[in-house]
């Protein structure tokens, strides 16, 4: 089995609610996947921070700040969405990582890297200098359009979570 079939694996194992077959199955992929994270190829990179969210493992989310700086556009596209998924349930995860979601957002130079940045802070608390941030970028008219539209949904998003928290 490959570290991409183990991932597929726990992210099924998640859905249905197997913890403890799913931490089994952490256990026995855990050098794998740290080896696979330090990869000179950055398609093994990408894996290792995408298969991170499908093992739903926690224990990794400083695994996952490293791709957030990976040099690669798709490890740090990957890592981004492990984090998404991570925190679904646990703003915290974004909340850790804010100050460098809003450099990627503000200029990963990679567009598609940015709207997934974008995407996480919906995950995160509703905090006025994200707000702020997205506000901005959905009024930059030399912004890429997808990106404006991504930072207005999140940012509208926030407004409406940080109204109901009053």
């Amino acid at each position: 089995m490959t570290l991409a079939e183990a991932a597929a694996q726990a992210d099924q194992l998640a859905e249905s609610g197997s913890a403890q077959e799913l931490a089994a199955l952490r256990s026995e992929w855990d050098d794998e996947l740290e080896s696979a994270a330090r990869s000179q190829d950055f398609r093994e990179r990408a894996l290792a921070f995408r298969a991170v969210g499908m093992f739903r493992w926690r224990a990794k989310e400083e695994l996952l700040r490293r791709g957030l700086e990976d040099e690669s556009p798709a490890a740090r596209g990957s890592a981004l969405l492990s984090l998404e998924l991570l925190s679904r349930d646990h703003p915290s995860t974004v909340n850790g990582v804010r100050p460098l979601l809003h450099r990627m957002v503000s200029g990963d130079g990679n567009a598609t890297v940015q709207r997934l940045a974008t995407m996480v802070l919906k995950n995160g608390s509703p905090q006025r200098d994200t707000i702020v941030l997205l506000q901005g970028i959905s009024a930059d008219d030399e912004a890429d359009p997808q990106l404006r539209q991504a930072a207005s949904r999140v940012e509208q998003a926030l407004r409406r979570r940080a109204a109901e928290k009053r």
